[in-house]
């Protein structure tokens, strides 16, 4: 959604002939959600042309296109894990007796307005309805597994703030409207509303939940459980080792490869080879880590001393190595040789990454191109090559393989383009900003650093328009929600 001028259909008459030229529009796209703010763009945009529209319509349209992709979901969800989100703004201003709390506008149902009308209808379908503002509340409903999927009546000015919010987390949401913008006295198309809520359809398999995955993976990293998969050993290599893959860390890696291998295959329940296949890929991170320390230099990571300051580089190399040892045997004992030849290709990559990286001296000029191709060795395989051992795992296909290829390579630099945005960077180290500052003289810090936002958010969109080129819902949910979380 941009800043131009927005109207919505002046009549209902108006809004319903459009709604029913949407739905067909849509279906001859054959839309799979969910759709990425720059692909709602030009199918609403396409929709304009053919249909000779008034382009100022264009968000109403994005928003009833949302909608259709994500119907025929909404509808296999059952009606009691669904919610109604109602504005404020449609009670009756004057003559509204209602109090509001923390949750929001807590309606005596005195009927004065359609907030008692819609509210009593999802009653009787056996949905949730809250009256309330912004889709914050929701996303932490859907989190907490009280709900699966949202109604939101809102004026577009809120939903333009929303939609990022609903895309990022990947909700099965229909958004719906308000005949007019203003704060209060507002009115919707209530048996439109009422139809969405009684939509209904085939049941589905139920959502996979990626916070109850995310918190399981974390389980897998305990002292006793790490042990019983690594070799046995005395020595002190081998237990600080063991202390260092069970220290603090995201567990995004294992995380991205169970998941991977959920969505895929449906499985919440892991086999051995995707818990091997896991820990194997934080042993890889967090020897990378060690040996990343080592040549920075770092005495700290995590709030604690690195494993350099603790034993010395002699030791900690030897332990970085352990670790890379130990990754590959829980590899090979998963017996798909594949993972091996994936996990080899990643590790040759990244070493040459950072070797770039490494002989860079500090002062010597950078360009952005050299920037990214450091980008491109150093922290795209991380992310790729888990997502890739998830699609191995899971059996999948070379079409596959290659949307997690380009997914990874945007994601990865869009990642590491924020990551020297938030960063107070080493200026031994070279980055984005290094590489602006000096291609770009004249530019001061301020339009250096949004100019980096705008490379950024371009990767973003590049990243989910590879993800759209999947044919597994399920797997754009997830790579969706990946992105959002990650890029934040």
């Amino acid at each position: 959604m941009d800043n131009t001028i927005r109207i919505i259909p002046d009549s209902l008459q108006e809004r319903t002939r459009l709604r029913h030229l949407i739905v067909e529009f849509a279906a001859g796209e054959r839309l799979s959600p969910p759709l990425s703010i720059p692909t709602l763009e030009r199918l609403a945009d396409g929709f304009i042309a053919q249909n000779r529209i008034d382009g100022r319509l264009r968000d109403w349209i994005m928003v009833e296109l949302h909608n259709c992709a994500w119907r025929e979901t909404f509808s296999s969800i059952p009606p009691e894990r669904r919610l109604l989100l109602l504005p404020k703004c449609l009670s009756d201003s004057a003559r509204c007796t209602a109090s509001i709390d923390d949750l929001g506008l807590l309606c005596n149902r005195c009927g004065r307005c359609n907030i008692l009308n819609l509210q009593e209808y999802a009653d009787k379908s056996g949905m949730l309805s809250l009256v309330a503002e912004g889709f914050t509340q929701v996303i932490e409903l859907i989190r907490n597994n009280v709900v699966d999927a949202v109604i939101g009546v809102s004026c577009l000015d809120s939903l333009e703030k929303a939609f990022p919010l609903l895309i990022d987390n990947a909700v099965p949401g229909i958004a719906v409207s308000l005949n007019r913008d203003g704060c209060h006295d507002t009115d919707v198309d209530a048996d439109y509303v009422k139809e969405l809520m009684g939509s209904s359809g085939p049941a589905a398999a139920p959502l996979l939940r990626y916070d109850t995955i995310f918190d399981e993976v974390k389980s897998w990293f305990t002292p006793e459980n790490i042990a019983s998969m690594f070799t046995s050993g005395t020595d002190l290599s081998t237990k600080a080792a063991l202390d260092w893959i069970c220290s603090d860390g995201k567990r995004w890696r294992p995380f991205l490869l169970t998941a991977v291998y959920s969505a895929l295959t449906g499985n919440s329940v892991f086999p051995e080879t995707v818990r091997m296949a896991a820990v194997a890929v934080e042993c890889f991170h967090k020897a990378s880590l060690v040996h990343d320390d080592i040549q920075d230099h770092d005495s700290e990571r995590y709030g604690r001393p690195t494993v350099n300051a603790l034993y010395g580089d002699e030791l900690a190399i030897n332990i970085g190595d352990l670790l890379l040892g130990e990754g590959y045997r829980l590899l090979a004992r998963t017996g798909i040789p594949e993972v091996l030849q994936a996990v080899a290709d990643a590790h040759i990559l990244l070493c040459r990454g950072q070797g770039t990286e490494l002989e860079w001296k500090e002062g010597t000029p950078v360009t952005m191109e050299e920037v990214t191709g450091i980008f491109r060795n150093k922290t795209v395989p991380a992310f790729e090559v888990a997502l890739k051992l998830g699609l191995i795992c899971a059996g999948g296909d070379e079409a596959t393989a290659a949307i997690l290829h380009d997914f990874s390579e945007s994601l990865g630099i869009a990642y590491q383009i924020n990551d020297d945005l938030d960063d107070s960077m080493d200026p031994s180290v070279p980055s984005a900003l290094s590489a602006m500052r000096h291609s770009h003289p004249g530019m001061s810090e301020e339009e250096i650093r949004e100019s980096l936002s705008l490379q950024s958010r371009s990767y973003r969109d590049k990243a989910l328009e590879a993800v759209e080129r999947s044919g597994s819902p399920e797997l754009k949910r997830l790579l969706f929600q990946i992105t959002g979380k990650i890029l934040k």
